[in-house]
């Protein structure tokens, strides 16, 4: 899942701060904007750890286009952080499912073509969830 980070840019004095807007309280920083990107990765991960722990939802990831529009952003750097969540999903449980052989097609032909899917069952776990958040 892509999270967009809404970076202020750091100076002399000042480390440059990361938000998460789609995760509340997940802030970070970094001495440069390269450090900023590796913080906010960490602090995103850590913040999905502990909603797994709770047994509570993962947050849905909204785009730039929504969060820049909001005032409290103004004059930060947009950047994008790919997060698998997966792992954050509980433990993976074995299923016996029944496809039609036309669609089991489409999508082995699909997971060929996009590596990040990684497997049949990685590309419906996506599926699911896209729908499940109503994406």
């Amino acid at each position: 899942m892509l999270f967009p980070i809404a970076i202020q840019p750091g100076d002399e004095q000042h480390a440059w701060g990361v938000e998460v807007p789609d995760i509340p309280g997940c802030f970070s920083a970094g001495e440069d904007l390269d450090d900023a990107l590796a913080m906010a990765r960490e602090a995103i991960e850590g913040h999905l750890e502990i909603l797994a722990e709770d047994d509570a939802p993962i947050p849905r990831a909204g785009t730039v286009t929504q969060h820049a529009k909001n005032p409290d952003y103004a004059g930060c750097i947009w950047a994008l952080v790919d997060i698998d969540i997966t792992q954050y999903l509980g433990k993976s449980e074995k299923l016996n499912i029944t496809l039609p052989g036309y669609l089991l097609s489409r999508i082995d032909a699909y997971v060929r073509n996009h590596p990040e899917q990684k497997s049949r069952s990685g590309f419906l776990a996506t599926a699911a969830l896209r729908v499940l958040q109503g994406a």
